[in-house]
């Protein structure tokens, strides 16, 4: 499975932005997918996961200001970012599991001014 991820840019503080990440295959397969970030420095860590049945999880970092969503009919998985803050830069990684096996996506990166 080949993921693309895409729409990372620079924003001002309080603005939005929306990255994609276009699946090779069903998404509608993968156990879930989900986003993670790294910022400079720092270790991976979950964003947002969306389980094949629905249920989300996001980080309490983001909660009430990033949402997930997948298109299935176009095998993407979005995640809208609202209310952006400068601590919200780092390269944000699109990620599919199905069965044992883990994906990734090159990262795209998001960086926001203060």
């Amino acid at each position: 499975v080949q993921l693309q991820a895409s729409g990372g840019g620079l924003v001002q503080a309080g603005g939005s932005l929306r990255v994609s990440c276009a699946a090779s295959e069903s998404i509608f397969s993968m156990n879930d997918m989900g986003w993670y970030r790294q910022a400079p420095g720092k270790q991976r860590e979950l964003v947002a996961d969306i389980m094949r049945g629905g249920s989300i999880k996001y980080a309490d970092s983001v909660k009430g200001r990033f949402a997930v969503s997948g298109d299935y009919t176009q095998n993407t998985l979005y995640l809208q970012m609202n209310s952006l803050k400068p601590e919200d830069t780092a390269v944000y990684y699109c990620n599919a599991r199905r069965g044992v096996l883990t994906y990734w996506g090159k990262g795209t990166q998001v960086t926001v001014s203060s």
